[in-house]
Formats: C-alpha cells, structure tokens, sequence
C-alpha cells in the first residue's frame, strides 16, 4: 500500500482478496503497510485489484516460503517473551539441562545460570530418543518443576513439546514451546503449536535444507503466530568425529532470506562439551540472535547427553568470554 494509504483503503483490499476465497497477511511496517495474499496462484488475480485505491505496487513472492520470507516483511523480527526480547541487537542465553532429572538439581542450574546472565531456562520434560530404552523424560513434574524454577529465579521456560495432543499441556506452563529436530516436519504439531499463540523455538531437521526448514516456519505462521524463533542445531553429514555438523553458514543465509530470529545449538551439534564454547563464540560471530546451552551441575551424572553439557565452572568461562566478544562487536547480553 501506498504511504498515504487509508485504514478504509486497506480494509477494502482485504476484503476483496475474501471475496475471491483468499487469506490475508497484514504486515504493517513504520512507512508503510503489506497486504500478504495467501492461496492458490495468488498473483493471477492482480487484476481484481486494478480499481482500488491506495495500492502503491504488486508484487510476487518468489520464495515457496512466504511470510517467513524477506520479500514479505523487510525488517527483523523481534519476538518478545515477557521482556526478553529475541531477534533484536542483544544476544539472548538460554541455558539449563538436557533432561529435568529432579526439583533439587533443577534449581540449583536455574539459580547458576541466572546469575551469570542467563534470559531463559532450557530443560525437557518429554525427551524423544533414537533408543526406546533411554530415558524419555519426567513428563507433566517436570513441567512444574520448571515453573517453580521460573517463580523463584525469573527465568523465562522453554521445553520441547512432541505430540499435537501435548501442546495445550505444555503451553500451560511453558513461555516457549520448542520443536526438536526429530518434529520440524511433523506438520499436525506445527499446526498445532501455531494455533497456541506461543512463541515457537523451531531446531532445523537433522537432514533439512534451510528451504526446508523455513517452510516448516511457515506451517506455524500460516496458523497467525509471528513468533516464530529459527535454531540450528547441525546437520547429519558423513563426519562422525562430532554427533552432527554444525552449520554456521545457515545463520547469515537465514537472516538474508528471512525476518526471523536465529539462535544456535552448538550443544545438540557437537556432541562434545569441549566444543561447546569455540562453536558458540563463532554463532554469534556469525550474527545469531541468541544461544541455547546444555548446562548440567555433575554432567558425568547426567540421565541424559552428559558428554555434551557444561559445568557450572565451563559455563562461567563461555559467559565471560561472550562478554568480551560482543564488546568487540559493539553488541550486549540481553
């Protein structure tokens, strides 16, 4: 729409793109506003709206993925959690166990990574395993467990969400749902955390492409939630001297192709604690919004995916080495 657009002008835009059986995405930027058509061969029908007013240019999008894609919103996404704000300047930690393995050792994470700077609680109440015989999670306890954590330390909660019938669950206590790598594609789940209006960590498939991942993107903003967080976690390539391969090249190419925020795994990519640390200084080198970090109190006790969290003692190291870098880059810790 033009800069000189009125609301009634854009409202007679949608209306007539109903009309024609479409949907609308409206995205409203400071100079100007985007009507998003949404359906079909969209742009064979330009010409329905050849007579109304305030209509600056139309144009096609190119990209398969459509909301998440630049061409549909030029300017970065920030989705605000309660404050803490991801996509923006600041980068933002999200640290805590693989597992919720019990209250006591819950907290006394959340307390310690809370105070080194810490914005979000990372944890898993439902694990979905390669084996069927390890451990798989603490299920609706361990939910409340981090909701306690959030209560006392003020962190916000992320946790992995695995079945469409958890969702409203794990929402009731959750400030982000998380999609692992196993679930990027199981769309009923996309559509269904969509639906739930909360923020949504989405880790890029174990073999994805980026295309592919930012359509899963698009499953849940086509259900109306802008809030949508981006998380590269590896890719399974032929090395095995690490669990996967992590691909730092998706964090800039992304951010070109799409609005979205993007954090960085190097937890879940490496496989190994002793790479956790150089890996999440060069993401956000690389220009990641945000960290996410496995962090345990004893990791060589850990149920499960020890070899890979940190200790209170590494973890302290890899904060004050981020302080000094985004010094460097003229960033901040959120």
């Amino acid at each position: 729409m033009s800069h000189q657009a009125t609301k009634a002008e854009i409202d007679a835009v949608v209306d007539r793109v109903h009309e024609i059986g479409l949907k609308t995405e409206i995205s409203r930027g400071e100079e100007r506003t985007l009507v998003g058509v949404i359906g079909g061969n969209a742009y064979a029908y330009k010409e329905a709206f050849s007579h109304l007013g305030g209509i600056h240019e139309i144009i096609p999008i190119t990209k398969p993925f459509k909301l998440a894609s630049r061409e549909f919103r030029s300017v970065d996404t920030v989705v605000d959690v309660g404050g803490v704000r991801i996509g923006s300047d600041e980068v933002v930690m999200m640290a805590g166990p693989c597992s919720v393995e019990g209250e006591e050792m819950l907290l006394e994470t959340a307390r310690h990574v809370a105070a080194q700077g810490a914005k979000v609680l990372r944890g898993g109440a439902f694990k979905p395993r390669t084996s069927p015989y390890s451990f798989q999670g603490l299920g609706e306890s361990a939910l409340k467990m981090m909701a306690t954590a959030r209560d006392e330390t003020g962190l916000k909660v992320v946790t992995e969400v695995v079945s469409p019938g958890d969702v409203e669950l794990v929402a009731r206590y959750a400030d982000i749902l998380q999609l692992g790598t196993r679930n990027m594609q199981n769309y009923a789940l996309l559509q269904e955390a969509g639906k739930s209006g909360k923020p949504v960590l989405l880790k890029r498939g174990m073999s994805s492409t980026v295309e592919e991942w930012l359509l899963a993107a698009e499953y849940v903003l086509s259900q109306g939630n802008r809030n949508v967080i981006l998380c590269e976690r590896g890719i399974r390539t032929f090395e095995t001297a690490t669990r996967f391969t992590l691909d730092l090249n998706a964090v800039p190419l992304a951010r070109e192709l799409s609005h979205l925020p993007i954090i960085v795994d190097p937890s879940q990519a490496t496989g190994r604690w002793q790479l956790v640390r150089p890996m999440a200084l060069a993401a956000v080198a690389a220009g990641a919004h945000g960290l996410i970090i496995e962090v345990h109190p004893t990791p060589n006790q850990a149920l499960s995916d020890g070899a890979q969290s940190l200790d209170f003692e590494s973890f302290d190291r890899l904060m004050q080495d981020l302080r000094r870098l985004l010094g460097a880059l003229a960033k901040q810790l959120a």
